[in-house]
């Protein structure tokens, strides 16, 4: 009684770090796809020399069609990983002459501040309030029965 009270107690406790961490994330890549869906790639950096409309496309998609799979808790360890890599590249590379806390203009924390929940949720997954926690308990024991 109390493992499962315990385990409900996680799940919400991730249910909430995915709505509310893959909401900021999503509404922080809707710009960015305004950006795509306006043309505008030459405004936006090439920070590992892929071209500012590759490197544009794959940050919207990080940023906001992966931030809502991790709200919805589909894919969720999959759809973290791009997210954690794009905000790797802006700690590490795009702010990388740039101060660590905020100040006055740019900084690491911003991405250091999405970058470490999506990490975590890479190890610990979605929780069972997920469609990943409807799906793959199914999946499991129907490949358990052959």
């Amino acid at each position: 009684m109390e493992a499962r009270r315990q385990d409900l107690t996680n799940s919400i406790g991730l249910l909430i770090l995915r709505l509310g961490v893959g909401g900021f994330m999503a509404a922080h890549g809707w710009g960015k796809l305004q950006m795509v869906l306006a043309g505008d790639f030459d405004k936006f950096g090439d920070p590992i020399g892929l071209g500012s409309g590759l490197s544009l496309v794959l940050v919207m998609s990080a940023e906001f069609v992966c931030a809502l799979l991790v709200m919805a808790g589909f894919a969720t360890r999959f759809a973290a990983a791009p997210i954690v890599f794009a905000m790797a590249v802006a700690v590490f590379v795009a702010h990388a002459n740039d101060p660590w806390t905020m100040g006055e203009g740019a900084s690491k924390e911003p991405a250091l501040l999405y970058l470490f929940p999506f990490l975590a949720l890479i190890f610990t997954g979605a929780g069972k309030l997920s469609v990943d926690g409807l799906i793959w308990p199914r999946w499991r024991a129907r490949r358990a029965k052959g």
